[in-house]
């Protein structure tokens, strides 16, 4: 394992102790997008911890700027990444911030975090995890239809609660057996290197191939997810039941009917111009492509 390149800093914003939480952020030629991210961190996280995979750009410069600890590790897939980092790197708190370089924190999510921690510490009592409402925007445009917000992603946990999937080769998610709660307001996500098409379709290319494997490999294999599938149950709950539904659907009908429900019956097209071009690349594209693939595959395997 290697040393952090640098000390972790803790400035003083309102006299106020930092909340006990260490934040955590996945790097690999982020500069476009690290910038945003670690300073909406800055001043009331405990500590912020940069892994980063091997950046040829000025990623770990801007990391050491806004004093964080840099950490190298080579690159698998983001589920053995992550467990990497929760199971290796030292953290000085209990809670784990865990965001994408591409992620960043409002206002108004740090005063209700400062709430929870500080100002009301009880409202932690018997919880393991913390839910945030993710707000996409692509190419500048918040995508607020088609059923994309709000989408409530587990990014607020206690480290020794969490659990992860190595089946997850894209999609990763953390999972938390135990009792969790939603917050109120949002975390924005909107990566620049996105803004060039050619970038985000050269990406969603190895997604494909990487999700088609993964689609495979749960086909085949009995290993059972890391909480149950519920309809109703947590937001990750819910999205094992729908994956599950998903896997049941016929090839190459499934990316034309979900496009027709996010874009018709959820009202995508509500999000104007650059709202079309990313539901129908994220929506139907991009799942056709998986399809393809993981035809591909089975054609193989016969």
């Amino acid at each position: 394992m290697n040393s952090p390149s640098s000390v972790a800093l803790k400035p003083d914003i309102g006299r106020r102790t930092p909340l006990p939480i260490t934040a955590v952020v996945l790097t690999l030629n982020e500069e476009p997008n690290l910038a945003p991210c670690l300073a909406s961190l800055a001043g009331w996280t405990q500590s912020i911890v940069v892994v980063d995979s091997g950046s040829t750009d000025s990623t770990t410069d801007i990391a050491r700027k806004y004093g964080a600890y840099v950490w190298e590790h080579p690159f698998e897939s983001h589920a053995k990444q992550w467990a990497w980092a929760l199971t290796r790197l030292p953290a000085v708190s209990d809670w784990i911030l865990a965001l994408d370089a591409d992620q960043r924190i409002t206002a108004e999510l740090r005063a209700e975090l400062q709430d929870r921690f500080a100002d009301n510490p009880g409202r932690l009592t018997g919880l393991d995890g913390l839910y945030i409402k993710r707000r996409q925007i692509f190419r500048g445009t918040w995508i607020r239809h088609g059923g994309y917000y709000p989408k409530y992603l587990l990014k607020l946990f206690r480290r020794d609660k969490v659990l992860l999937d190595e089946f997850d080769l894209v999609d990763h998610h953390f999972y938390v057996p135990g009792p969790t709660a939603k917050l109120q307001y949002d975390l924005i996500e909107e990566n620049h290197k996105e803004d060039d098409i050619t970038f985000w379709i050269d990406k969603h290319n190895r997604y494909a191939v990487s999700l088609a494997k993964e689609q495979q490999r749960r086909a085949s294999s009995l290993a059972s997810a890391p909480i149950r599938p519920a309809f109703f149950g947590s937001p990750d709950q819910q999205i094992l039941w729908l994956k599950a539904g998903w896997s049941l659907l016929p090839l190459y009908a499934r990316p034309v009917l979900y496009f027709f429900y996010r874009y018709f019956v959820r009202l995508g097209f509500l999000d104007g111009k650059q709202g079309f071009v990313f539901h129908f690349m994220q929506g139907l594209w991009f799942r056709l492509l998986v399809d393809i693939k993981l035809d591909e595959g089975r054609n193989q395997q016969k």
